[in-house]
């Protein structure tokens, strides 16, 4: 890996561990306004880490499904993974666009 690579990863992590904790806030409750964080942030990840785009995905995505199925065995938060996998890729995919254009 790359020194960029590295602190891409360290971003993911970070990112994906605090949108699993502001989802865990009790108050909260704006799953929208999550799902977009998840998509823009892991998003731009693929954009700038284009090669390796699981990668961004699984550690900005992997945080609120751990979380809520050890908290409260909520399954369905497992779709934080497909948004995260969807921006990540799309990000990906705009990058090689912009490429092959230039």
């Amino acid at each position: 890996m790359t020194k960029q690579e590295i602190l891409l990863l360290i971003l993911a992590l970070a990112l994906g561990a605090l949108f699993a904790y502001v989802d865990s806030r009790p108050n909260w409750d704006d799953t929208g306004v999550e799902v977009g964080a998840i998509l823009i942030s892991s998003g731009a990840l693929g954009f700038v880490g284009w090669k390796r785009p699981w990668l961004w995905a699984l550690a900005v995505g992997i945080w609120i499904p751990l979380v809520s199925i050890l908290r409260s065995q909520n399954i369905g938060a497992t779709l934080a993974l497909v948004v995260a996998f969807a921006g990540a890729y799309a990000g990906m995919a705009i990058r090689k666009g912009v490429r092959a254009m230039s």
